[in-house]
């Protein structure tokens, strides 16, 4: 290609054709569903259901990625696209394109030392990286990797306000810069595929080290947890979801800690009036990825409500069924300030460790970066509803 065609995805093209040239093609699958196939095939059963799986029938799960195909994109031609700027601007910080890592927890099913893992792909690519509380290492101990690569902390709930607290008191220490409170998670939704195996990873004390870490968390045990692994896991899971959590607990929240609060889980417009009312400073229009309501309205279908509510000033995020470049620049364009991306990372980290997950989101950036170009647009911020048609 010639020198002075700029942008990532050139690059990237460039770089794995060079090497096919050479006998090599990519050991981490370019295709998203032969990736998941390769995931499925490494992984052992149970550890992919996990993963991969929904509630229910997971018709949501699947809802959500068919819901893009109800948008058409609209390219607009011989227009100069030489340079192309992707980043965008969330809470003061600039971040290299509007795609964040979702939380996963238990990721050490997928591979050993998943959490850190993840963090090193995120400093290569400066991707942030949104810590799930539900993580085998410690939320000090992947903010230490990730360094000044932006990052935040996820966080469920629990009945036990002081734990929640604390939790919180230490992301801030550690220097997670937002906070992203998950709602839908007051309990767990009927997940057939782990319920067929008799499966939930944090039984066996995968993902509880925040809770294990936790001087508060501590306290409440007879025994340290290196001590009575069983009666801490117990703890733990009781610990996890509140089915009384409410719009009081957020606004509580959000006048006990500095970090802006980002909330997980909207999809009724009202909720967005009332997450705002009580202090969010941040939404993001998701149905957990299908994991919890099975028919619940896709995400996509659900974000041009929650936008209407929200406003100019309050950014709106977007998570569920992000698989490619052009998903990512139809949610941006319907008003979407960002997307977080979930499963095929974790299928990257499955297949190839820090390597994989490092090529899935290198290749997801390089197919927007084209994407973009090829709509006749140079930043992400031209990204405007114009450019898409509802089928």
């Amino acid at each position: 290609m010639p020198d002075n065609y700029g942008g990532f995805g050139p690059a990237r093209q460039t770089s794995i054709y060079l090497s096919g040239l050479a006998g090599q093609t990519p050991a981490v699958p370019v295709s998203i569903d032969r990736l998941e196939s390769e995931a499925e095939r490494v992984l052992s059963p149970s550890a992919f259901d996990y993963v991969s799986g929904g509630a229910g029938g997971e018709r949501t799960a699947r809802q959500n990625i068919a819901e893009f195909d109800r948008w058409h994109l609209v390219p607009r031609m011989l227009r100069d696209v030489h340079e192309r700027d992707t980043r965008v601007e969330l809470f003061g910080t600039s971040l290299p394109a509007p795609l964040l890592l979702a939380p996963i927890g238990a990721l050490d099913i997928v591979r050993p030392d998943g959490d850190l893992a993840v963090a090193r792909a995120c400093v290569a690519t400066g991707v942030p990286m949104v810590v799930s509380t539900l993580t085998s290492h410690s939320l000090e101990e992947i903010a230490t990797v990730l360094g000044s690569t932006p990052h935040w902390f996820q966080l469920y709930w629990g009945p036990d306000r002081d734990l929640n607290l604390s939790l919180v008191q230490r992301a801030e220490k550690a220097g997670y810069s937002a906070l992203v409170l998950t709602l839908d998670t007051r309990i767990i939704g009927w997940r057939n595929r782990d319920l067929s195996r008799g499966y939930l990873p944090f039984l066996g004390g995968v993902g509880l080290a925040n809770y294990f870490t936790d001087p508060v968390f501590r306290s409440r045990l007879a025994k340290p947890p290196e001590e009575d692994l069983p009666s801490a896991v117990l703890h733990a899971l009781r610990t996890f979801g509140d089915p009384t959590f409410s719009w009081n607990d957020v606004r509580f929240l959000s006048e006990r800690t500095a970090m802006p609060i980002v909330v997980k889980g909207i999809l009724h417009p009202q909720d967005a009036v009332a997450a705002m009312e009580a202090g969010a400073n941040g939404l993001v229009v998701s149905n957990h990825g299908g994991r919890q309501v099975d028919g619940s309205v896709p995400a996509l279908r659900a974000l041009p409500g929650v936008l209407t509510e929200a406003g100019p000033h309050i950014p709106v995020l977007y998570d569920g069924g992000i698989r490619h470049g052009a998903d990512i620049v139809k949610a941006v364009a319907l008003g979407a300030r960002g997307v977080l991306l979930g499963r095929p990372y974790a299928w990257g980290l499955a297949v190839g460790g820090e390597t994989g997950v490092r090529e899935v989101v290198e290749n997801l950036l390089a197919d927007f970066d084209l994407t973009l170009g090829l709509c006749g647009l140079t930043k992400t911020s031209e990204l405007t509803p114009d450019i898409v048609v509802a089928a």
